[in-house]
């Protein structure tokens, strides 16, 4: 009894340690993130004789974006609800639409990306569209990583099931996926709509 007592306590520090350098980790995140928007403001207005961003963002393909990353982050809530109540079955649906939405998502940013260096609107046309690009695609290359975390996740629970671990890495996927919605939404609120009422 003692031997799982101990067991269990060590279990309970390392678990500890992944929490807190989980939170470190968000924390630079949101610093770097900060930098980036910060550069945005600055730079903006520098369209040097190119488009500004209401002569450049649809809002109806950002809203259906949005729609698409804010929809996965739903999902990933009601997969994680299933992994504390140990249904496999329903954190590998939830989880495998997370994944879809999440992946359209992306899709949709890089055909967005394309759109606009065809046209001649690339990351070094003006200090706005390269603050631009820098921004969105830092956020981009966020939720293709976690893509990946997730893809490989999902093919651990298949095999192992919903182990204590594989829990906790999913409950730090989670909060990592919800972080960036959450940055998503700034993204969405300071670049494309304030962009295209401001010009």
């Amino acid at each position: 009894m003692d031997k799982e007592n101990k067991n269990q306590t060590v279990l309970n520090v390392e678990s500890s340690k992944s929490y807190f350098g989980f939170w470190v980790y968000i924390l630079t995140d949101c610093v770097l993130f900060a930098s980036l928007f910060a550069t945005y403001a600055v730079l903006h207005m520098n369209t040097f004789g190119g488009p500004s961003a209401d002569q450049l963002f649809d809002p109806n393909f950002v809203l259906l974006e949005t729609l698409f990353l804010l929809t996965s982050s739903f999902t990933a809530g009601l997969g994680i609800i299933s992994a504390y109540k140990q249904d496999k079955k329903l954190v590998l649906a939830f989880f495998m639409l997370t994944f879809l939405l999440g992946a359209s998502f992306v899709g949709l940013e890089l055909s967005e990306f394309a759109k606009f260096i065809s046209r001649g609107n690339g990351f070094t046309r003006s200090g706005f569209l390269s603050s631009y690009f820098t921004l969105v695609g830092t956020h981009g290359l966020h939720v293709t990583a976690g893509l990946l975390w997730m893809g490989i996740l999902l093919i651990r629970i298949r095999r192992l099931g919903l182990t204590p671990k594989n829990v906790k890495r999913l409950t730090l996927l989670t909060l990592f996926w919800h972080f960036l919605d959450i940055i998503w939404i700034f993204i969405f609120t300071i670049v494309y709509m304030l962009g295209m009422v401001m010009g």
